[in-house]
């Protein structure tokens, strides 16, 4: 199945665990519009287990997430609340930070047990975004914050690296 299928279908996963809360409405047009949920939409979404698999790049990894007892799909998480530099860089600093980002966030995430909160679908359905924690309670987005290997972000036009 490709990244999109795959996005898609935790979308429709989480969507379906969603349903069983009074606030079924909100959330379901939060994920048709790829919006992320907000208010008491995003506080009746359930927290979701998830391994990573692999490391793409400073704020992206694959993961098994748990959608449903018993069920799993494996789909990209886009972790919410950071950018990172770009593998691709515009400049050969970038690409240095960008290596530096990705290191640290295997680091941080490879063999922990992690929990995905706020799940919702990327502008481009190929991954989902979500906040993302670790086992030992820290916030993945902080944590690379906090070691400089990314920034703060909230959406919109991102900054340059170089």
């Amino acid at each position: 199945m490709g990244d999109v299928a795959l996005g898609a279908a935790l979308g429709v996963a989480a969507t379906l665990a969603w349903s069983a809360f009074s606030h079924k409405d909100d959330v379901a047009s939060a994920i048709q519009s790829g919006a992320e949920p907000h208010g008491a939409a995003a506080e009746a979404a359930p927290a979701l287990s998830a391994r990573a698999l692999s490391v793409i790049d400073g704020d992206t990894f694959e993961a098994r997430v748990a959608t449903f007892p018993g069920q799993e799909i494996v789909t990209r998480v886009r972790i919410a609340g950071v950018d990172a530099p770009e593998r691709a860089g515009r400049c050969a600093s970038e690409t240095e930070a960008a290596a530096a980002a990705t290191a640290a966030l295997s680091q941080i995430i490879e063999g922990r047990r992690l929990t995905l909160t706020g799940v919702h679908g990327d502008k481009y359905f190929g991954r989902v975004v979500a906040r993302v924690a670790t086992d030992a309670g820290g916030d993945v987005a902080d944590a690379l914050i906090a070691e400089g290997h990314g920034r703060a972000y909230a959406g919109g036009r991102r900054g340059g690296w170089c």
